[in-house]
């Protein structure tokens, strides 16, 4: 399978970065923070020069990642708002940047979230947040069309604070807006801090819309609101890995994965992160 890294897990420094993976044989870099700045706010110097580090080490980057989107009050945000005017020329940036790097893969996040979103039995009045869904649908629309005219595709991740956190959001909402321009970019470590269960539950619901997914490994506990990373296959994501891998193998999966090196040993740096888990991020999801 394409096997990848969020390349400032390993080093804002992307040469540095891209030199780590190719000694682990990983050839998909994945773009969100380069250098001083977020993917988007690079100028034409410095893409060039995003560019020629990558082609020089015969790499492909799988996505643009920039936080497009999130964090905007779903209720409070309308399509003419000023700041939702500056996440969709943020957008228009990214998809240039993917344009001049070979990818048609630009991330989305989806807006900040509201907890109960549907309900029943007197619960759609007292604790639903009436209204959030279908304000998401139509804010959504404008990122689909501007995907749809320029011709990439974009994912929304499954987030921790964002309107889609579960696979069954994810497919909920690429269902509504009915466009092959937006897929789900699957980050299945995320979606269970929602109590989803990723396999098989949730990957039976999105398997066949998976643009990218995310993989890192957590100790999670909700009743505290806590989240600890660690090493890949040592915390509650663990005895997922091999069965999601196998299926995505049978299902012929043609997307990137990208490990998330987001664990950092007590004392240690991200990158000792990331060399822990390289081993076996290899071991379960490479061919």
């Amino acid at each position: 399978m394409k096997l990848g890294v969020i390349t400032d897990g390993i080093s804002r420094d992307l040469g540095r970065a891209l030199d780590v993976m190719a000694a682990c044989g990983l050839r998909y870099p994945e773009l969100q923070f380069v250098w001083d700045r977020e993917v988007g706010d690079h100028d034409a110097a410095q893409v060039a020069r995003m560019k020629a580090l990558v082609e020089q080490r015969d790499m492909k980057v799988s996505c643009i990642s920039r936080h497009n989107f999130a964090g905007l009050p779903v209720l409070q945000t309308e399509v003419e708002d000023e700041v939702f005017e500056e996440q969709v020329a943020g957008l228009r940036r990214c998809i240039a940047l993917a344009k001049a790097m070979g990818t048609d893969l630009v991330r989305i996040m989806s807006c900040k979230k509201e907890m109960i979103l549907f309900g029943y039995n007197g619960a759609e009045e007292w604790i639903v947040t009436s209204g959030a869904w279908d304000k998401l649908v139509r804010l959504m629309t404008v990122p689909v069309q501007i995907a749809e005219a320029e011709g990439v595709t974009l994912v929304v991740e499954t987030g921790n604070n964002a309107m889609i956190t579960s696979g069954f959001l994810g497919r909920k909402l690429i269902d509504e807006l009915g466009s092959a321009h937006l897929k789900l970019l699957w980050d299945f470590p995320n979606a269970m801090y929602c109590t989803d269960v990723p396999f098989p539950n949730a990957y039976n619901e999105i398997r066949d819309c998976i643009g990218h997914i995310h993989i890192k490994d957590a100790k999670i506990d909700i009743a505290r609101a806590t989240v600890g990373f660690c090493p890949l296959g040592e915390g509650d994501v663990a005895p997922y890995l091999e069965p999601i891998a196998n299926a995505l193998r049978r299902d012929g999966y043609a997307g990137a994965i990208s490990y998330e090196s987001v664990y950092r040993p007590t004392g240690g740096t991200y990158e000792d992160g990331f060399w822990a888990s390289v081993a076996t991020f290899k071991a379960i999801f490479g061919e």
